[in-house]
């Protein structure tokens, strides 16, 4: 990797995390989780890379590496989707318990 590459790449991390904080910090703090918790898939490409770095590395410290990105990304995923389920069940309309109804029945009796 040369100076321009390696520049290159630092210009668009750079970039990245300024986009990425300038965006969440205009999200109200009550969507703040439920858009959290959905884009946590995005991980998906953190797993992917995680696989191309397997597939590249020649080494055992670069084995490691892609074991341990596979595993946070997997577990980030898994995650969000988690989150997302249990904040979804919040909204669900609970049922109806038949106990008044039994408790009316027997008044009547």
């Amino acid at each position: 990797m040369n100076d321009l590459d390696l520049l290159t790449a630092i210009t668009v991390f750079v970039l990245s995390v300024l986009v990425g904080i300038e965006v969440i910090s205009k999200v109200p703090a009550t969507l703040h989780t439920p858009l959290m918790s959905g884009s946590n898939s995005v991980h998906g490409i953190v797993v992917v890379g995680a696989m191309l770095i397997a597939a590249e590395s020649h080494t055992w410290l670069g084995y490691v590496l892609a074991f341990v990105a596979m595993v946070f990304g997997a577990m980030n995923v898994v995650g969000g989707y988690v989150v997302t389920d249990r904040m979804l069940e919040m909204f669900k309309a609970k049922p109806q318990s038949n106990d008044k109804s039994d408790k009316h029945d027997k008044a009547e009796v």
